[in-house]
């Protein structure tokens, strides 16, 4: 096993974690640092049905939690109909422009919520119309990346979500979203190609969920998620001149 796959197994415990912790972030971090080293078409077929372990086990785990009324009427919704639209557009965004769309959207992301968290500044509730719009929007970065999540955590700034009933809803958005999508790379047969790193990588999953349960009852989730964010900026800079070299 090359140095980096090893690399690889690192961001999926390093992302797995964090998404146990926040209620995001599985997907999106390692597909930014793995994307510096593989393609980004192949990291997504390994890392959405590693992603529908974890979201199923802990969906059902914290079931008690989950914002039904949010999920059914304004986040399901919308995030189903963006990503079949993201997935039908993936074909004409391959290759490097991809990975700069990806990359810009990190970076934008990341270095918004740093200035957000160094300015103490409180999110404001949106207008319907601008929620339901974000939220599109990240179905459709969900279809393209399998990483919607940065853009549904900025349509849902605002909302009165304790810390609990935001992890669960968000975690079953991605069970629910990530298993329609390894539904359809099985039937392009990309899955079957795949089964080998899937099986090496699958007891991360566990231990990230472990380590990740552990640290949402001990860690200041303000500087976890900072640090997070950092990484992700790196992550997109680095994904940038690698992708324009």
């Amino acid at each position: 096993m090359s140095l980096a796959y090893v690399l690889l197994g690192l961001f999926i415990l390093l992302s797995y974690t964090a998404e146990a912790l926040t209620g995001f972030g599985s997907i999106v971090i390692a597909l930014s640092l793995g994307a510096l080293f593989f393609p980004i078409e192949w990291l997504q077929t390994v890392l959405v049905p590693l992603n529908i372990v974890m979201s199923g086990y802990l969906s059902w785990k914290h079931r008690q939690h989950i914002d039904k009324a949010l999920l059914g009427k304004l986040i399901l919704p919308f995030m189903l109909v963006g990503t079949l639209a993201g997935v039908a557009l993936q074909p004409w965004l391959a290759g490097r422009w991809l990975k700069l769309l990806f990359a810009a959207l990190i970076l934008w992301f990341a270095v918004r919520e740093l200035l957000k968290m160094r300015g103490g500044v409180q999110p404001k509730a949106k207008a319907t119309w601008w929620s339901r719009s974000i939220i599109g929007a990240a179905g459709v970065t969900h279809g393209l990346f399998a990483s919607g999540g940065p853009l549904l955590v900025y349509g849902l700034a605002g909302m009165k979500l304790d810390k609990a009933r935001f992890r669960a809803t968000l975690i079953l958005v991605w069970f629910a979203l990530n298993s329609l999508l390894t539904v359809l790379f099985l039937t392009q047969g990309r899955l079957q190609a795949v089964y080998v790193p899937l099986l090496a990588y699958l007891p991360l999953v566990p231990l990230g969920v472990v380590i990740g349960e552990h640290l949402h009852h001990r860690i200041n989730e303000t500087a976890f998620r900072a640090l997070i964010y950092w990484v992700l900026a790196i992550a997109a800079v680095a994904l940038m001149v690698a992708s324009l070299v």
